[in-house]
């Protein structure tokens, strides 16, 4: 293929003058900073737009949360076929492809007429999210050199924890003046810097895994699973399904996943190869992944509704809940500096995840009032930072080099799953929570999410001791060769 139409097919080389720079690895981390930081932006800022929304389209709190799972679900069912993708067609080109379809479906978000329409159009925005953290976290641990892997892991870290301690600031204020369909269309201007920063600064894939077939039926098993779950629980929290529709959904979910396995271990080419799984690192780190972004985004649905309905302002609802994100932001870039080298990814893992149960320990203790709030969901993102780039690099290491898109893919499904449950396990405990003078009591959520984070506690103590060692990538098959970056 020649000319214009190479361009849509092909990953193009960054200019010498970007290439052959000592920072260049900097430049590509940074761009790809801009995928991670819009990507939970957008995350963070919709909850923001749950009372907007149900005053304008006249629904419930469990149609609503539909904004955020129907976006989640989609995310979860394409994270690891787009990794497998990406690794053999090449990463930086789904990367710049999914800026194209995420920022064209914000502005069609936007402009939605319905809260069906939106939904639809969030299902489109949610697949080009897909391409962009499919990738995203191998771009930095395959640009990264190897003794620098934890710092661009953490920098990406920051630049997610940035995206979602801005969210609920400029979502309250989009929300308050300009109006909810501002909050989808903020993504457009940073859509349009980072697609032209990614095609000048991203490196081309160095190596390649090709993928002869691709396992479409293990894929419709994971999307009926993840979906099935979720719209299991959503039904729970008020959505109106009859009880044994309920029932029938959470059944649907657990033969579906059984069905997911058996398919992956017969399939000639599965969609995940299980035996990734049993990887040191990969099993307990990606069971922390999941748990610490239940935790990292239950509040960020949870603390607007309880401080709403005690009367607090929009405004200030989106200045607490910043202090969550703002910690992540804070350890997860300062953290390095401060904890000293000898305390390995293991060590990190351990700390951070204690100072989340200890911060949630005490939302059980304390008033409900702004001050104590911010307090403890600034102590909860400290915890958290210090935990997930450490948790991030022990994965990402276990992981041979042309599977990197593969290993991204899983970190990336576990995230989102994790945020898809802490949305959804969140509004069931709100549902089910006793009614006070306030409202429903937040004590049956924060449990929840105390569980959660005892998960992390064990996820991390089962890691195993030292640094693993990234084995070698694989001999390219024919065809599918090293490439220039």
């Amino acid at each position: 293929m020649a000319g214009w139409p190479a361009l849509l097919v092909r990953e193009r080389p960054r200019p010498d003058a970007v290439r052959n720079r000592p920072d260049a690895w900097w430049l590509a981390v940074a761009t790809v900073c801009f995928g991670a930081f819009m990507g939970q932006l957008d995350a963070s800022i919709v909850t923001l737009t749950y009372g907007s929304l149900r005053a304008r389209f006249h629904a419930p709190l469990a149609g609503v949360e539909w904004v955020s799972l129907a976006y989640l679900i989609t995310l979860v069912a394409l994270l690891v076929p787009v990794g497998r993708l990406a690794d053999a067609r090449g990463r930086k080109l789904f990367y710049l492809y999914g800026f194209v379809v995420f920022t064209a479906a914000s502005a069609a978000c936007g402009l939605a007429p319905s809260l069906g329409a939106l939904i639809a159009f969030r299902v489109v925005q949610a697949a080009g999210a897909a391409m962009l953290q499919a990738n995203s976290v191998a771009l930095v641990a395959t640009s990264a050199p190897r003794e620098r892997m934890r710092t661009a892991l953490g920098v990406q870290a920051a630049a997610q924890a940035l995206g979602l301690a801005l969210g609920p600031t400029v979502g309250a204020a989009l929300v308050a003046t300009a109006g909810w369909r501002w909050v989808f269309g903020i993504n457009v201007p940073i859509g349009v810097v980072a697609l032209v920063g990614g095609h000048f600064l991203l490196p081309r894939t160095r190596s390649r895994n090709p993928v002869p077939a691709f396992d479409w039926q293990g894929l419709g098993w994971l999307s009926v699973a993840t979906t099935s779950l979720l719209l299991g629980v959503s039904a729970a929290s008020g959505l109106r399904l009859p009880p044994p529709a309920v029932a029938a959904l959470f059944a649907v979910a657990v033969a579906s996943a059984v069905a997911f396995v058996l398919r992956q271990r017969r399939a000639p080419v599965p969609l995940l190869d299980l035996g990734l799984l049993r990887l040191p690192s990969v099993a307990p780190g990606l069971l922390g992944a999941l748990s610490g972004y239940l935790v990292l985004f239950g509040p960020l649905v949870l603390v607007p509704v309880v401080l709403e309905r005690a009367g607090g302002s929009e405004l200030l609802t989106g200045l607490v809940v910043s202090a969550l994100p703002a910690g992540f932001a804070a350890a997860a870039t300062g953290a390095e500096r401060i904890l000293p080298r000898s305390v390995a990814d293991r060590g990190r893992c351990l700390l951070g995840a204690l100072a989340a149960a200890g911060a949630l320990a005490g939302m059980l203790l304390a008033p409900v009032t702004p001050g104590w709030t911010a307090a403890l969901l600034g102590l909860l993102g400290l915890g958290l930072g210090v935990f997930t780039p450490a948790n991030n690099t022990l994965i990402m290491r276990a992981f041979p080099v042309a599977a990197s898109g593969t290993g991204g893919g899983l970190v990336n499904m576990t995230r989102g799953l994790g945020t898809a449950l802490g949305v959804a396990l969140v509004t069931l405990a709100l549902h089910l929570a006793p009614a006070t003078a306030a409202g429903p009591s937040a004590h049956h959520a924060v449990t929840v999410l105390l569980a959660a984070a005892a998960v992390m506690v064990l996820a991390a103590w089962l890691s195993p001791r030292g640094t693993s060692r990234p084995r070698r990538p694989p001999r390219a098959a024919p065809g599918g060769g090293r490439t220039a970056a």
